[in-house]
């Protein structure tokens, strides 16, 4: 868990300042700016709608511009973050490539399969393939895990919201 910590310091002496938070306060910034920016072109919507769907991203917008000028007046004040101390967490090792690399690599046969094979299909080699590679063994039990939750998405995807997913060779079944 991280928490903020205000770096006391000697009357006199300048803050401490962790220049990178000014970074990801410019980028909230410029990111915020860029959706307001874009959410000026949206056209209305259902004219029996109280709240427009164009309101979502200026509200969006206006938090993380929000958020980014926060972020740059607590790093002026001399706001920093601590240092992550979970128990869970090694910071001598460095990143394992090859478990981040066959991660990568059931993204990409999701990608490449969800058009042929659907996502009730794909869905479950996905949640499967990746806790495999993150050490599961009971390859039968996230087969039926990611079956369950791939089709259970699908389902509320297609019939609930109305969004069609790919059913790919099972069309009509589903």
């Amino acid at each position: 868990m991280s928490t903020t910590t205000t770096q006391r310091n000697e009357p006199g002496s300048r803050p401490v300042v962790d220049k990178a938070q000014y970074g990801l306060a410019g980028f909230l910034v410029l990111t915020g700016g860029y959706v307001l920016y874009d959410a000026v072109g949206l056209e209305d919507g259902f004219a029996d709608q109280p709240v427009q769907p164009y309101a979502l991203p200026y509200v969006v917008g206006a938090v993380l511009v929000l958020l980014g000028v926060l972020l740059a007046v607590a790093t002026a004040r001399g706001d920093r973050p601590e240092a992550e101390e979970g128990e869970d967490i090694d910071l001598t090792q460095g990143t394992d490539l090859r478990t981040v690399g066959l991660l990568a690599a059931v993204l990409v046969v999701n990608i490449v399969l969800i058009d042929f094979l659907g996502w009730a299909i794909t869905g479950a080699l996905l949640f499967a393939g990746c806790a495999g590679v993150l050490g599961s063994r009971s390859h039968v039990r996230d087969l039926a895990i990611g079956t369950a939750l791939s089709v259970g998405s699908w389902y509320f995807f297609y019939v609930v919201l109305g969004i069609p997913i790919p059913a790919g060779i099972l069309d009509g079944v589903l």
